[in-house]
């Protein structure tokens, strides 16, 4: 079955930096573009990064253009978002997800649990 789990979240003080990942299984990896969403407390899911099949195009939110980078790693069925420049805002449950849809979250079809990400002093 399908499986995406998350990992790598984790306090942080603001200007620094952090790496989570998503580790995809019982899938074709390789073949699905990949998306990073996240959800502040108390507030929507909001669409933050993808990535096409092969790694050579990201697309990337405004908030967080310039800041994070998204990656993938397709021999380890492994998706990565590098966060740099972390800001309190940027505290959120991030989730990995199959696909590519923006904020169509009824498009997705498969989602990850989640990884806690807080950013502060």
């Amino acid at each position: 079955q399908v499986q995406l789990v998350e990992s790598g979240g984790g306090l942080v003080q603001p200007g620094g930096s952090l790496r989570v990942s998503c580790a995809a299984s019982g899938f074709t990896f390789s073949s699905y573009y990949m998306s990073w969403v996240r959800q502040a407390p108390g507030k929507g899911l909001e669409w933050v990064s993808a990535i096409n099949t092969g790694g050579g195009s990201t697309y990337y939110a405004d908030s967080v253009k310039g800041r994070f980078t998204i990656s993938r790693d397709n021999a380890k069925n492994t998706l990565y978002l590098q966060m740099n420049s972390l800001k309190p805002e940027d505290t959120a449950l991030y989730y990995c997800a199959r696909g590519y849809y923006g904020s169509s979250w009824y498009e997705y079809d498969y989602w990850g649990q989640g990884t806690q990400v807080t950013v502060s002093s």
